[in-house]
């Protein structure tokens, strides 16, 4: 296959021997102390990558990562492709008790032929961003409901920036920092509602402008964290959580 080198192939070999390896050594101390090995078992001793690597290799990390275990219905509802399957994965490691899931998806830098694709798809008769993302954050979102799980889950959608209002001449859309949208759903946030508004060409916020710290404070007071809390750093340096963010009453249920 294209770019799966001599020197690649190696290299995931060791990686996947280290990991037997590892994986055979935490069962034998299991053994031993007449013990199962767990996600957040601390009998083999070591470092935080110890710890990540138990994490890994734990029976409910293995038995959340294995989407065999689902229904090919369901498996269609968040979409045959990898981003539906990413968050049919991140619904499974929710239920496994992982507090924090991330789900990433590329591809969405568009700074040329953005309708086809956001919308076309690369190739004729396949879908593109836009049609996936609907699909696989709809699925999530009512799986996520439908087993009692959405109202202590916060689910935020969002990328790092926003585009420009105007296309270049490429047919894309650049950088553009001044306005762009995020979408919070579950977890303690009100449902139903837009909070904010930009002007008619989409260039700054018109109505009820919030600031990045707005949104990191909001987060952060809904998974119970205080924003006025100061952390000290290596050097003895204090720093608070959040820096001059606001609270987005509007957004709390």
């Amino acid at each position: 296959y294209e770019g799966l080198t001599r020197r690649r192939l190696d290299r995931r070999r060791a990686f996947l021997d280290a990991l037997d390896g590892y994986h055979k050594r935490v069962d034998q101390h299991a053994a031993a102390q007449n013990t199962t090995p767990s996600a957040h078992d601390n009998a083999v001793p070591g470092s935080d990558f110890d710890q990540a690597y138990r994490l890994v290799l734990s029976p409910q990390a293995k038995s959340a990562f294995d989407l065999t275990k689902e229904s090919d219905q369901t498996r269609a509802r968040y979409g045959r492709h990898a981003l539906g399957q990413r968050c049919l994965m991140a619904r499974r490691l929710i239920e496994a008790g992982c507090q924090f899931v991330t789900v990433t998806d590329r591809g969405w830098d568009t700074h040329e032929n953005l309708f086809n694709r956001l919308k076309e798809g690369y190739t004729g008769g396949t879908a593109g961003k836009l049609p996936k993302l609907d699909t696989a954050f709809a699925a999530l979102i009512e799986d996520l409901n439908d087993r009692r799980l959405l109202d202590e889950t916060l689910v935020i959608l969002m990328g790092e920036f926003g585009r420009t209002p105007k296309l270049n001449t490429r047919g894309g859309r650049d950088h553009w920092p001044r306005a762009f949208s995020a979408v919070l759903a579950g977890g303690g946030t009100k449902g139903g509602q837009v909070i904010g508004r930009s002007d008619a060409r989409g260039e700054r916020p018109a109505d009820q402008p919030v600031k990045p710290a707005d949104l990191v404070a909001s987060i952060y007071h809904l998974l119970g964290i205080d924003t006025d809390r100061e952390l000290k750093t290596a050097d003895g340096r204090m720093v608070r959580v959040n820096q001059d963010g606001r609270i987005i009453k509007e957004l709390l249920s």
